[in-house]
C-alpha cells in the first residue's frame, strides 16, 4: 500500500512578503502587427471553442540564432548579462516580426527556468548554453546531503538570486516595452523541488521511507513557487488581459506553467496520490495553468487532462518515443476537448495540411519553415481549415 499524503499543511519556513504594484499592461506589440487578430483566434482555442479549427506558429531561420551559435557551444557557461540577453531576444523577435502566423512574440527567462528555485534556497546555480534555441538554462546540484539538513532550509528577499531575478525582470521589461512580451516560466514545485533538494532516486525512496518529510518539502516548495510567480506577475506586463507563454503563445488570465516530470517515471496511481493535489493547489491561486508532457509521460494523459484549472497541454517529443504528431489522432481523442500544442516538422505539417489530416483544437509548432513568406502563404490555408 502506498502512503497517502496528508492535506496541505500550514506555510513552512518560506517567508511571505507584500507585493509591489502590478506592472502596467502592454497596449501594443510592434513585432506583431496583426496581434489583435491572432489573440482573437487564440482566445477561441483556449476557451475550447475551436475543435473544428487548427492553429500554427512557424519557426524560421534567423541571423540572431546563428550569431548565438557562433558564440556559444552546448555546455556550461556563466550567468549572462541581462542586457545582452534582452538584445538577443530583441534581434530574434524583430526578425520574426513579418510572420502572420498564430505566434505572439515573447522573451523567455531561461536563466531562471529551473535553477532560480534551488538558488533561492541556498543552492549552487549552474548554467548551460543551448545553441539550438538560444537559451541559457539553469539547474542546481542537490542542496542537501540528507534530510537532517532540511529544517535549516529558508528563503528571504536578501538572497542574491532574488535580486538578480528582479534586476533581469526590470531589464527585460524595459527592453521589451511596446515590442514584445515576457513569457511566464516553469514552476519547480512538488517533487520537482524535492529533486533539487536530494536528487531523483532519493526522492522516490523517500516517498516510502520518509513521506512526512516529503510532504513538508512539497509545502515549502508551494510557498517558494508562489513567491516567485507572484513576483513575475507583479513585474512582467500582461497583454489584453492575458499571459505571454512559450508553451501556448498567449493565453487569457494570469496563467502559470506547470511540470509533472517526476511522475513520468511513476504509475498514474503515484501521480494521483502525490502529484495532483500540489498541482491543483498552485493552479488555484492563479487563473489556471498550462502543462507539458514528455514522450515518456503520455500514460498520464487522461489524468493530466482532468487537473482542475488546466487550460492547455503541450505534448513534447523525446528520443525513443513516437513523435506526437505521428500519434496525434489517438492523443487528441484521449485528451477530450483540452487544447493541445504539438511540434511538427515543416514538411510533415504541409503534407497533413494539404491532405486535410490535422486534428482540430490544436496549436501546431511548425519547425524548419524556410522563410516568413512561405509560412504566410500556408497560413491562409490554416485560417480557412475546418473539420
Amino acid at each position: 500500500m502506498l502512503p497517502r499524503p496528508a492535506p496541505p499543511r500550514k506555510p513552512g519556513t518560506a517567508r511571505m512578503f507584500p507585493h509591489p504594484a502590478p506592472a502596467c499592461a502592454m497596449t501594443a506589440l510592434a513585432y506583431k502587427p496583426n496581434a489583435d487578430d491572432v489573440l482573437a483566434r487564440l482566445a477561441l482555442l483556449y476557451e475550447r471553442r475551436a475543435q473544428d479549427r487548427i492553429f500554427a506558429a512557424f519557426e524560421i531561420p534567423t541571423a540572431a540564432l546563428a550569431r548565438f551559435g557562433e558564440r556559444y557551444t552546448h555546455g556550461f557557461c556563466e550567468y549572462p548579462d541581462p542586457h545582452e540577453r534582452i538584445r538577443f531576444w530583441d534581434d530574434l523577435l524583430r526578425e520574426r516580426s513579418s510572420l502572420e502566423d498564430d505566434s505572439i512574440p515573447s522573451a523567455y527567462l531561461s536563466e531562471f527556468d529551473q535553477g532560480l528555485y534551488g538558488g533561492l534556497a541556498g543552492g549552487e546555480v549552474r548554467f548551460l548554453a543551448h545553441p539550438d534555441n538560444g537559451w541559457i538554462s539553469s539547474m542546481v546540484p542537490p542542496l542537501l546531503k540528507d534530510w537532517a539538513e532540511f529544517p535549516s532550509l529558508a528563503f528571504d528577499e536578501s538572497n542574491p538570486w532574488f535580486a538578480r531575478y528582479l534586476r533581469q525582470l526590470a531589464v527585460f521589461r524595459e527592453g521589451a516595452a511596446g515590442k514584445f512580451g515576457i513569457s511566464h516560466f516553469i514552476l519547480i514545485d512538488s517533487l520537482n523541488f524535492v529533486f533539487e533538494l536530494i536528487g531523483a532516486t532519493r526522492t522516490y525512496t523517500s516517498l516510502l521511507e520518509q513521506p512526512d518529510l516529503v510532504r513538508d518539502a512539497v509545502d515549502f516548495a508551494f510557498h517558494l513557487n508562489l513567491k516567485v510567480q507572484n513576483t513575475f506577475f507583479d513585474n512582467a506586463p500582461s497583454f489584453r488581459g492575458g499571459t505571454f507563454s512559450n508553451m501556448t503563445q498567449w493565453i487569457p488570465g494570469r496563467i502559470v506553467s506547470e511540470s509533472v516530470d517526476p511522475f513520468h517515471m511513476t504509475s498514474v496511481r503515484y501521480f494521483e496520490q502525490w502529484g495532483r493535489a500540489p498541482v491543483e493547489r498552485i493552479l488555484g491561486h492563479f487563473d489556471g495553468g498550462v502543462l507539458h508532457l514528455h514522450g515518456n509521460g503520455r500514460h498520464l494523459l487522461e489524468a493530466a487532462c482532468s487537473i482542475a484549472g488546466l487550460k492547455a497541454l503541450y505534448l513534447g517529443d523525446d528520443k525513443g518515443y513516437p513523435l506526437a504528431i505521428d500519434v496525434l489522432p489517438a492523443l487528441r481523442a484521449r485528451a477530450g476537448d483540452l487544447p493541445l500544442v504539438v511540434q511538427v516538422p515543416y514538411p510533415a505539417f504541409i503534407e497533413r495540411l494539404t491532405r486535410h489530416e490535422l486534428p482540430g483544437g490544436t496549436l501546431y509548432m511548425v519547425r524548419g519553415a524556410p522563410d516568413a513568406d512561405s509560412a504566410n502563404r500556408w497560413m491562409e490555408a490554416v485560417r480557412a481549415y475546418r473539420l
